[in-house]
């Protein structure tokens, strides 16, 4: 793992929640440098994702489908279908489909996704869009290969293993590079890039779901859920609350959603910062000395200067992975040899390195679909609108009474648990079920706690920022509970 620990750890502590740290180059500069960005952005301090200015100025003629027949359509999922990916495990029982949806024909922009129907019962069970953050991380090279696909990558860097704890157990998921720039997803206008924010991420997600639909008509009247983690704490709730909007305009396109679930989210970035230093704190990465002069110095606002970054610059926390704060890192060897630093059951940090490799075999490629490109992780993407909170926009679909849910691995300093309840306390919500633990196998799985309105709050033991892949069972247990609108299960042990 590349920390350094002479560079400037303002920026180490004060990083955005993405994915995870990645083999083929710097996940951490990256975020390091859009939160330099942000923080030098002064007209970028005073808003959020602006739910009225929606309402007032867009309207759904601007976020039209494509025009394909339905005969272009069939065709073209015929065409995206996956007869195997090479390397997958023999007895694969569930079908798989890969390619582009175009969202601007004029500048010749695609999205790339990857869906996995459920191998049991799958015209019964929800339909699932599953997001990774950055701003500008792969949803394929994370979500899909390295937390809840069906399959993970091994240590060959050709060759799958089936994922027993894979969210298609009980949803049929879409995985979704985005925006354009990320991973196979393309623009064919370079400019494009440099256009990149929040709010076209959610217009292009928008209308990749209107046309994947009708590349998929049996999933238009069929459930519908939204879920991410990190910087997905933006792209899930804006998402969802374009497509609430767009409902309300124009019932022919509606897209039947039914909830979000997201996973140690970026909310607020001035409370992610509080939260990050109390949670560096009570977790003994940082002394009581440095503690106090930071809190001494910081406002956790957009006040904070030289003096708060200068006390910042004293926290040295050593080697080790900031998404989650006990598990082994990846050791990169003089020779160019990586190796694990230790032993965690059912979890490698070197898995950065078998996806960027297997990622980027023209037989993978082809197998996906996707047009012949150097594939990475994460692209530096020139980010131009990124609210400080997303508090605004959960509380408006709170109100909408949609189902809103929100978890934390409490093992994950970057975007930690007392940052997250730090934004929900601002959502200013009366309590309903008060925190109590909750169970996988009779052990303490987490916690989780109830709002007015159905909004949610449950905190994952044992997890660190990529919770399906630290602990998949008790977040495939989350997820299941998420669908079935209750609580997840408390079973004392008798």
């Amino acid at each position: 793992m590349r920390n350094n620990a002479t560079a400037s750890l303002f920026y180490f502590l004060f990083i955005i929640c993405a994915a995870a740290l990645h083999a083929d180059a710097s996940q951490e500069d990256r975020l390091r440098e859009f939160i330099r960005s942000r923080r030098n952005a002064p007209s970028d301090n005073k808003g959020s994702f602006k739910v009225n200015d929606i309402l007032s100025h867009r309207v759904a003629s601007s976020l039209l489908s494509t025009s394909y027949s339905d005969s272009e359509q069939s065709a073209l999922k015929a065409a995206d279908k996956i007869t195997a990916l090479p390397g997958q495990p023999e007895g694969v029982d569930f079908d798989q489909y890969a390619g582009y949806v175009t969202v601007d024909e004029e500048n010749g922009r695609a999205l790339f996704y990857y869906f996995v129907e459920a191998p049991q019962d799958a015209s019964t069970k929800p339909l699932l869009l599953w997001l990774n953050g950055g701003p500008g991380c792969s949803s394929l090279g994370y979500g899909a290969m390295q937390e809840l696909g069906p399959f993970r990558v091994n240590s060959d860097n050709k060759t799958l293993s089936r994922n027993k704890k894979a969210w298609n157990n009980v949803a049929n998921v879409i995985f979704l590079e985005s925006p354009a720039g990320v991973g196979y997803s393309y623009s064919n206008t370079s400019s494009d890039y440099d256009r990149s924010g929040d709010q076209r991420t959610a217009n292009d997600a928008y209308l990749f779901l209107v046309n994947w639909l009708e590349r998929f008509p049996e999933y238009k009247s069929r459930p519908f859920y939204i879920s991410g983690e990190s910087y997905a704490g933006h792209y899930v709730p804006e998402l969802a609350a374009t497509i609430l909007i767009q409902n309300s305009y124009n019932s022919k396109t509606a897209i039947n959603l039914r909830g979000i679930l997201v996973g140690n989210p970026l909310l607020d970035r001035n409370m992610n910062f509080k939260g990050e230093v109390d949670y560096y704190w009570s977790h003994g990465l940082m002394s009581d000395e440095v503690f106090d002069n930071i809190t001494r110095h910081c406002n956790f606002d957009n006040s904070d200067g030289v003096l708060c970054n200068g006390a910042v610059d004293a926290v040295d926390p050593g080697q080790i992975d900031p998404y989650n704060i006990y598990a082994p890192i990846c050791v990169d060897a003089a020779n160019g040899a990586y190796y694990p630093s230790g032993y965690l059951p059912g979890y490698d940090p070197c898995s950065d390195y078998y996806t960027y490799s297997y990622l980027n075999d023209p037989a993978v490629q082809k197998a996906f679909h996707a047009r012949m490109t150097n594939w990475s992780a994460c692209t530096n993407l020139h980010w131009k609108d990124s609210p400080i909170s997303v508090v605004p926009t959960i509380s408006w679909l709170v109100e909408k009474k949609l189902p809103v849910w929100i978890f934390s691995g409490d093992f994950d300093s970057a975007c930690p648990l007392p940052a997250t309840r730090y934004s929900i306390h601002d959502l200013n919500l009366r309590i309903t079920t008060p925190w109590r633990p909750w169970t996988v196998n009779k052990e303490v799985g987490g916690y989780v706690q109830q709002y007015k309105g159905g909004f949610t709050f449950a905190s994952v033991r044992g997890a660190g920022h990529m919770v399906p892949s630290s602990q998949p069972e008790r977040a495939l247990v989350l997820l299941d509970s998420f669908f079935k609108g209750v609580l997840p299960p408390y079973v004392m042990e008798q």
